[in-house]
């Protein structure tokens, strides 16, 4: 069922499907929603799905202003205050991911699993970055102007600002990652956009996280292993961690709560 909410001057569409504890998906940069479609979406019948547009993406329309990771995060703190009970299970992909992490970050009150998938937390572990100047895949323009309300003509006009965004927002450090209290799965494809080895850095830098390379993919992954990716999220999401039995990393914590 589609539905708008109005958070921070920006009537934002989102859909809901299913019930259950909430999980919020959060789609990629210059997408929307049907990111989802086919893998992480499907899940309905475990969980009370919202899977919103964020400005200037899909249904919802730009505003005046920069499409920045902070704006995007405090729009996402106000739909989740707004729409969701409680805290969430929140997962994101790509720039979505990205916008996750900060709103764990800066409320880790409001999330109580999070999902990160081929994201980072600095602009500079990703090998690729959007480029205001190139052309972009027509696919992509097309998906674009399928849905949004400003049209194909607006396309160039967000595709600047998010490149404006990611070439000029200060990205997080690895100190920040230690707000995020709740546990977190880190997904990426072993040929992604965002380096290995700054997937790795995000994993060691949270807490209490996890670790999924997915193999043969690409940052298409959610596409190209759907059930894959859908059944590790799925089981990050609902079921509470199996104690490992030979424990490293994660001894210390098996330790205090056993």
């Amino acid at each position: 069922m589609a539905d708008h909410v109005n958070v921070n001057g920006v009537r934002m569409w989102f859909d809901e499907q299913g019930d259950g504890d909430p999980l919020v998906l959060l789609h990629g940069g210059l997408t929307d929603s049907r990111d989802f479609a086919g893998n992480l979406a499907t899940p309905a019948s475990r969980f009370r799905l919202l899977l919103p547009d964020r400005r200037g993406h899909g249904h919802t329309a730009d505003v005046a202003g920069p499409i920045t990771v902070g704006v995007m995060a405090q729009d996402t703190i106000a739909f989740l205050e707004k729409v969701a009970d409680g805290p969430v299970r929140l997962a994101g992909y790509s720039a979505g991911a990205v916008v996750a992490l900060w709103v764990a970050v800066r409320r880790p009150d409001l999330v109580e699993r999070l999902v990160l998938i081929s994201g980072g937390f600095h602009p500079d572990g990703m090998i690729l970055r959007p480029d205001a100047d190139g052309t972009p895949p027509e696919p992509l323009v097309a998906a674009y102007a399928e849905v949004s309300p400003d049209g194909a003509d607006h396309f160039p006009v967000v595709l600047a600002k998010i490149a404006r965004s990611v070439n000029e927002e200060p990205g997080l450090t690895p100190a920040d990652l230690a707000a995020v209290t709740c546990p977190a799965l880190v997904m990426a494809a072993d040929d992604d956009i965002v380096t290995l080895e700054h997937t790795l850095a995000l994993y060691r830098g949270l807490p209490d996280a996890q670790l999924a390379i997915v193999p043969g993919t690409s940052h298409l992954l959610l596409h190209e292993k759907p059930e894959l990716c859908t059944r590790l999220v799925t089981d990050f999401l609902a079921d509470p961690p199996a104690p490992t039995w030979m424990p490293i990393r994660r001894a210390a914590a098996q330790d205090a709560s056993g």
